[in-house]
């Protein structure tokens, strides 16, 4: 026999009814006891009504707060466990599934949410079998044409068709690099991120580029190790080759690690500003084709950074450039 109802709003009517008859026991007991006390002193002084009066209402209340927040925690506790569940598989889309137990409300939600992540991990599936069967198709004809473009006898427009492939195998690369970029199923593991930025920052230097390290890292990082490297890697790129120099700055505390890459460019209008982490939005005025990239440098960290439940913000600096900022929650 279930002597808890079902549903929500039963369990909710019945707590209610219990703090009521919890409350009337108190007050019925406070009396009884102040009755026989008047009545065992009937020929003295009377008792200290006020006081007792004061103590009742204080019981009382007790009482009523007392039961209030076990309801509270009893309907609150369910939508807990939703919310933890839903920001878990934020992050990873294997996490375990929402136990469907609790009130009738609460276990039709689990349902629909466990449901909701099943068909999003065999979307996911199907997004990867789709990529890999697209990146054979374009590649194997950009790959002919390449080679048939060596038998051109004229060099200028042997260039040209060579120049036009790159453009296109930059574009496809690009593209699949970010619908395959944010694996959700790369295992997560310890990073070591000042050993990583460092490594970024020694590959722009050795290619002659202005690029700084500054700030240290507490402890490492657990996350997704190749995810995160293209996006840092993405932000200095972009910080390096339309603002002329990368400057990290590393910002670590025991709640959220803050990357900041400063450049010294023109910045962004604040108009832009968030615009342009959407796919293949370019800034033409500063970002010219002839300067490489599709629009998909900042998509990749601002989607990296979403998966790792931190988030991505770029703003004009006082001094002018702009500083692009990832923070990761610890």
């Amino acid at each position: 026999m279930r002597l808890m109802p079902a549903s929500l709003f039963g369990r909710l009517t019945l707590i209610l009814i219990v703090g009521l008859l919890t409350a009337q026991f108190a007050s019925m007991w406070l009396h009884m006891g102040e009755r026989a006390l008047i009545m065992a002193q009937s020929h003295g002084q009377l008792p200290d009504l006020p006081s007792r009066f004061a103590s009742h209402l204080l019981i009382t209340l007790a009482a009523v707060i007392a039961v209030s927040l076990v309801a509270v925690r009893l309907v609150t506790r369910p939508l807990q466990h939703l919310a933890e569940a839903a920001d878990a598989f934020g992050s990873d889309l294997e996490s375990p599934p929402l136990p469907e137990t609790g009130p009738t409300e609460t276990q039709r939600a689990a349902e629909a949410f466990n449901r909701m992540q099943d068909r999003l991990r065999r979307l996911i599936a199907e997004r990867g079998r789709a990529l890999a069967a697209v990146s054979h198709d374009l590649r194997t004809p950009l790959t002919r044409m390449r080679l048939r473009a060596e038998l051109v006898d004229d060099e200028t427009l042997r260039a040209q068709i060579n120049a036009d492939i790159d453009d296109m195998q930059a574009m496809v690369d690009s593209t699949l690099d970010y619908l395959r970029g944010l694996r959700e199923n790369e295992a997560v593991q310890s990073i070591d991120m000042e050993a990583l930025l460092a490594s970024l920052v020694a590959d722009e230097q050795a290619l002659g580029r202005a690029a700084t390290l500054t700030g240290r890292v507490a402890a490492p990082y657990v996350g997704r190790l190749s995810t995160l490297k293209r996006a840092l890697g993405n932000l200095v790129d972009n910080a390096v080759k339309y603002g002329h120099s990368a400057r990290i700055v590393i910002e670590d505390s025991a709640t959220e690690l803050r990357l900041s890459v400063e450049d010294d460019g023109p910045g962004i209008a604040e108009a832009d500003l968030a615009r342009v982490v959407e796919p293949y939005v370019r800034l033409e005025a500063s970002r010219s084709r002839e300067t490489g990239g599709v629009g998909l440098g900042l998509t990749i960290a601002r989607d990296a950074a979403l998966l790792h439940g931190g988030r991505l913000e770029l703003a004009n600096l006082p001094r002018g450039g702009l500083v692009a900022t990832l923070t990761l929650p610890r």
